[in-house]
Formats: structure tokens, sequence, C-alpha cells
């Protein structure tokens, strides 16, 4: 029979080789799904990780949906290397869209055009703040309180939703948009510059870009990134060496929420320019995914990002074009996940056969 053996030692192999098992488990499961929705398996997998890819068009769409999601999955890493579980990133990423794309909407209804310089700082600095002072509730809560960080912070996005909704379709709402829940278009002088003339690609993929450098320098090559892990590690050891665990708190909160709510504000000023309900699709939720197949590892994120976008374009291919269900995607996700947790057992253990003997009569 089969059994787990403990190695002596974490398989640095086993851990690099994990989320590639687990997304070749994952494409096998599909096609078994696809074949049981009565469509062609090839075609489908070609949908979702072919189809994506194919010219500079859909290659920038990728990187555009890649961009959100590797932004907030870096603040995210900070967080669970420091046995911080922040789960509400979603609702850091809904604050930051409010704030950011507040600054844009009040500049544009006043009339009030900045450079491009100024004006497009200004709304990311507002969607950092944003969604900073919405992380700093669940910091407040689990500090003082002692209260679940988990809980609250997930809690804490269907309050942003509402307060989203709230704005959307009533105070903020475009008096001039036909009744529709959504702002005004912003001003141009506040959208993020596009990188490549034709495509929705803008400069947030490089402010993504410099994060995952920033983030890798913080956590690698910084005594505050080591604290942070070391707390994460070994909360005894952390606490004898003089470590703060309300500073390390304070810390890797304020970082996740600053990226998410960066995020937010990008995605305002970037693509949709303006406010709607569905700013968010879910991509502080996604993000999660993408930071532990990741590894928690800037670089990572930024591979496990573009996979994540691909999948979520190709599910939305998969609807128009092969009529396959809106949940599919989520599916696709959630196996993701739940086989590289799988497969992570592998890291600290091996599988050995190990023959059964069976007593004599």
């Amino acid at each position: 029979m089969l059994m787990l053996e403990a190695r002596p030692q974490p398989s640095k192999a086993m851990s690099a080789a994990s989320p590639l098992i687990a997304l070749a488990l994952t494409a096998v499961i599909a096609a078994l799904l696809f074949l049981a929705l009565g469509k062609d398996p090839m075609k489908g997998l070609g949908i979702f990780f072919v189809e994506p890819l194919n010219g500079l068009r859909q290659v920038s769409e990728v990187l555009l949906k890649a961009t959100p999601l590797i932004v907030i999955a870096l603040g995210l890493a900070v967080c669970y290397r420091s046995n911080v579980w922040n789960i509400g990133a979603e609702g850091q990423y809904l604050l930051g869209a409010l704030a950011g794309g507040g600054v844009a909407l009040w500049l544009t209804t006043h009339g009030i055009v900045l450079p491009k310089m100024i004006a497009v700082p200004l709304v990311l600095l507002g969607g950092v703040l944003g969604g900073m002072a919405w992380a700093a509730i669940t910091a407040v809560l689990r500090d003082k309180f002692n209260a679940s960080e988990i809980l609250v912070s997930l809690m804490l996005v269907y309050v942003a939703q509402q307060l989203v909704n709230y704005l959307v379709f009533g105070a903020w709402k475009d008096p001039q948009g036909f009744n529709f829940p959504q702002t005004k278009t912003f001003d141009a002088s506040t959208w993020l510059p596009t990188l490549l003339t034709g495509t929705r690609l803008h400069v947030g993929f490089l402010v993504a870009l410099a994060a995952v450098a920033l983030m890798w320098v913080f956590m690698f090559r910084m005594f505050r990134g080591f604290q942070l892990q070391v707390g994460g590690l070994a909360p005894a050891a952390a606490r004898y060496a003089g470590y703060s665990a309300s500073t390390s708190l304070w810390t890797a909160m304020m970082i996740s929420g600053g990226l998410a709510g960066l995020a937010g504000a990008m995605e305002a000023a970037g693509p949709l320019r303006q406010i709607t309900p569905h700013i968010s699709t879910g991509l502080g939720f996604t993000a999660i995914i993408v930071c532990f197949v990741g590894r928690l590892h800037p670089l990572g994120i930024v591979f496990a990002g573009v996979l994540l976008s691909m999948m979520l374009i190709g599910g939305e291919l998969g609807q128009s074009r092969l009529g396959l269900p809106n949940a599919l995607t989520g599916v696709f996700q959630g196996l993701l996940l739940v086989l590289l947790l799988a497969c992570d057992t592998l890291i600290h253990y091996r599988i050995r056969l190990r023959r059964s003997h069976l007593a004599p009569l």
C-alpha cells in the first residue's frame, strides 16, 4: 500500500515542481469537465491556455488583467509571511478604487485640469491611502481587541461593496448617465497613460513591476522584512529577540492595504475610467490564489498572476465561443489551489510503497 514518509528536510525540487504538477492535474481535470459538458477538451484547453496569448492585443489584455492581481498579491505575500491572515484585500481594493476614483471625479466635476504628471500620481496616492485606511480598521481591532483578522477583514469586504453601491447609486451617480449606476467618465488628465498604441495596457503594469522589485528588496534585503518573516515563522523567537508583534501587524496590514488600494485606483483610472458597482470581479480573492501559486515570492507572483489572468480571460472566451458556464473559471481556480495544497504535502513527505504482510491463519 502507499504511505507517506517524512523527509529528513524539505525538498527544494518538489517545492519548485509542486505548482507545475498542480497545474498539470488541473488541466487534466479540466479536460474531463469539458467532456462531461459535451465540449471538445482540446478546444476547451486551447481557449483557456493558448487563445489568450494569440497575438499582441491578446497578450496586452492578459498583462492588463494580471496587473491588479500582481499588485494585490504582493501585499498579501507580506501579510502571510508575517502570519497575518488578511482575507479582505477585496475590500481594500474597493476602497482604493473609491478614494482614487473620488480624487479623479472631484477634479472632473470641478473642471480642474492638472498636468497628467500631477493628476495621475494624486489619483494613485488617493487609492493607496484609501486601502491603508480600510486595512487599518482590521489592524486596530486585531491589535487592541484581539479580534480575528480573518473574520474582520472578510466582513469588511461586504461593507466596502455596499459603500460602493451607495455612492454610485446615489451621490456620485452621473446625472447624465441615463440612470445607470455609474459615475461620470473621468477627465482625460487623470487617465493612466497607455503603453502600447491600440491596446488598453497602461503604465500600471510598469508600476506593478516596480512594486515587485521593491517588495523583493524589502522582504529579502531589509531588516524590517526579516523581522516580519521571523515573526511569521517563529513568534516566540521574535518576542525573545524584542521584535514588536504590534509593529509587525501594522506594517504588514498597511503594506497590504496600500497595495490593494493602489490596484483599485489603477483599475478605476486605467481601463474603466469611472466607478461602477462591478469595478471588481473578485480580484482581491483571486489574488489569494495568485499569492500561494507564486509561493509567496515576488517573482513567482508575476508568473502566477499571468497564469490566473489567462484563466479569467479564457473563461470569458469560453462563454462566448463554446457556451461554457460562467462558474467554470472559479472551479478551475479552486481546483488549482486545492491541488497545489495537496502537492505541497510532497515537499515534506515522500510517497513510499509498503508491502502489507498478512498474518498466517
